[in-house]
């Protein structure tokens, strides 16, 4: 009789823009960032995440699902996040992103407004934020490991960053 071992590495799931997604089991999560957020909430002792991949600062008079705007895609995460069994206590907050993608000032600047809008929401939810790469001008890919709960940040021609 032979045994056979599993050599298959855990999956890698896509968060596009206006997604949530959950991982859990050693499952990655991935997104490709410019001006948009990637919102980590990752429970250490239970190992599991969620990433959100926010395109915008607020849904008021805007329709999207609710991952497209930082004041729904919290609630929602939490609320997916219950389905598993998760709750608040115990959560910590990574984000990336918030990338000034069209130069210098002026209206466009909404990389600035979807970052502060993430850090006063979870400010306000009492969230602890555990690391962040965010601003700067070059978009950047992120990478949430749930096994470990670590966010690997890459930016074009820079070597990684590990939060």
């Amino acid at each position: 009789m032979q045994s056979l071992t599993s050599t298959e590495t855990p999956a890698t799931v896509l968060v596009g823009m206006s997604q949530i997604e959950i991982v859990s089991n050693g499952e990655s999560a991935r997104a490709v960032l410019g001006s948009c957020i990637g919102l980590v909430l990752y429970h250490p002792l239970r190992r599991i995440g969620a990433m959100a991949h926010i395109v915008l600062p607020d849904g008021k008079d805007r329709s999207g699902p609710p991952g497209k705007f930082a004041d729904s895609a919290y609630p929602e995460m939490m609320r997916l996040l219950g389905q598993h069994g998760v709750g608040r206590v115990g959560l910590v907050a990574k984000l990336a992103g918030g990338a000034s993608m069209f130069g210098g000032g002026g209206p466009l600047q909404i990389g600035e407004a979807n970052y502060s809008a993430v850090k006063a929401i979870l400010q306000s939810a009492q969230v602890p934020i555990t690391g962040e790469h965010a601003r700067g001008g070059k978009g950047r890919r992120i990478t949430l490991d749930s096994s470990t709960g670590q966010v690997q940040v890459e930016i074009a021609g820079n070597p990684p960053v590990v939060l």
